[in-house]
């Protein structure tokens, strides 16, 4: 296995040839700190890269491989968005705005390094996390691996490009109307947005008034499990999600859907629509039961429930910000939108919460799986929406990824599985959505999926 085979591997066959001795913690640093250096000048995934803090992590967990202990990712290296707080670097949310350093991890990375992680760097993101291309005035923009002219998508673009590109086994995102699973379809990895709560959010509790999670963007649905594992607040399957991945699924009741939530405007592209039926045959094949069924999406579900909750959460992020005055003049146009919600009206559209989640999940009385497209269409080019205003951007990047911020809303797990290329050479994806808490069906679901039509060994052009 030459160097390139190794920086695709994953997190979790790292961490197995760690435990092997086929590398060292700090070859493996080092491999990915050289791809960096080299790919990284193209597709700016990091808003910055770890070096000797990093070299110091990866001595100290060889260190303890060496003595014979045995954690599920000592020695991995892992990528952090940059808007989880590592202790005394800063968290930028890919502005200006920030202030210091914070003191502490935030409380999923305490978990990963508890697991023996070692963090790599901070990956890049659009200002305050808003948009599904990742291109700021601070920092610059991060590209496709797929096609360096397009954007990895957003918010977490910077996680999903260093995975795909190599540049990372493993990457932490957040997901509060999309984040992970936009930038992981339009990427080619797989991306995974979990049962609200499941993943610890300290101390950015409650975020995007409730919409965001943080999630893990890997190659494999395995380094996804993992994850899960190591960062689990709540009840885990039998076994734990690894061994819940590994298992044959039932047969699964399963429905297939390419509506568009009511009120938002878009269509449904071939190269989307091609994947969903190509899902269907394969489901198929594979001996569940397939159906053509839409979700009951209230009328009232986006621009009364979702968008609302996002832009007060805007409203409430830059709250806290020591620089508000930096910031890009379309973020200030949707904070302002969010500061027209009032507390009792915040307090009366997040009780209709349950409403939503009854009438949306009320698919899954009958069903065990939805599966939707991933996104509408592919990305949008680097620059593309660069001279317009908050409201005008909103209204034509929604278009392209209507299928993901209803679950953010109803707070259940679902994930995005690689799929194919489109006639452009860009991925595309399915979205898998699963019942409350049932992260297990989606991952052995999605691990019978990645058996049939395997996805890790694609490499991008730029790698």
């Amino acid at each position: 296995m030459d160097s390139t085979d190794i920086a695709f591997a994953g997190a979790a066959e790292q961490a197995r040839m760690l435990v092997a001795g086929t590398i060292t913690a700090p070859a493996l640093l080092d491999l990915y700190h050289e791809r960096i250096a080299r790919v990284d000048r193209e597709v700016r995934a990091y808003r910055v890269v770890l070096t000797e803090r990093a070299r110091a992590e990866a001595k100290a967990a060889q260190e303890r491989l060496a003595a014979g202990e045995r954690l599920p990712l000592l020695g991995v290296p892992i990528a952090i968005k940059d808007d989880v707080d590592v202790a005394d670097e800063f968290t930028c949310y890919g502005s200006s705005a920030h202030g210091l350093p914070p003191t502490a991890d935030a409380e999923v990375v305490r978990r990963l390094r508890e697991a023996g992680a070692v963090i790599l760097g901070k990956t890049s993101v659009p200002e305050m996390m808003l948009w599904p291309f990742t291109e700021t005035i601070a920092f610059g923009a991060t590209h496709n691996p797929w096609d360096l002219d397009r954007t990895p998508g957003g918010s977490s673009g910077g996680s999903a490009a260093a995975v795909a590109a190599g540049l990372a086994p493993m990457a932490l995102g957040s997901d509060g109307v999309g984040s992970i699973r936009i930038p992981s379809t339009w990427c080619g990895v797989f991306g995974l947005k979990p049962q609200r709560d499941r993943v610890p959010m300290d101390p950015h509790e409650d975020a995007r008034c409730g919409l965001s999670v943080y999630g893990p963007i890997t190659r494999t649905v395995e380094d996804a499990a993992l994850f899960l594992d190591v960062t689990n607040t709540q009840k885990a399957p039998r076994g734990g999600f690894v061994a819940a991945a590994a298992r044959k699924p039932k047969r699964l009741r399963i429905a297939l859907s390419a509506k568009i939530p009511t009120t938002m405007v878009g269509r449904v592209g071939r190269a989307q629509q091609k994947a969903l039926d190509g899902a269907e045959l394969l489901l198929r094949d594979l001996g569940h039961e397939v159906l053509w069924r839409d979700p009951d999406y209230p009328a009232w579900a986006v621009y009364g429930h979702v968008l609302p909750r996002m832009w007060r959460g805007i409203y409430d992020d830059v709250q806290h910000l020591p620089h508000p005055e930096r910031l890009e003049p379309r973020t200030r146009a949707l904070a302002r939108l969010g500061s027209v919600i009032s507390d009792r009206q915040l307090d009366k559209i997040r009780a209709a919460e349950a409403t939503l989640a009854t009438r949306v999940g009320s698919i899954f009385d009958d069903v065990d799986v939805l599966i939707t497209p991933g996104t509408a269409t592919g990305p949008s080019r680097v620059g593309q929406y660069q001279h317009r205003g908050g409201v005008s951007t909103l209204a034509l990047v929604a278009s392209r990824v209507p299928f993901n911020a209803i679950f953010n809303a109803t707070g259940q797990p679902a994930a995005v599985v690689p799929w194919g290329l489109d006639d452009e050479g860009v991925p595309v994806s399915v979205q898998l959505v699963g019942r409350p808490s049932d992260e297990a069906t989606l991952l052995s679901l999605s691990h019978q999926i990645e058996t049939a039509r395997p996805w890790a060994g694609r490499r991008p052009p730029v790698s």
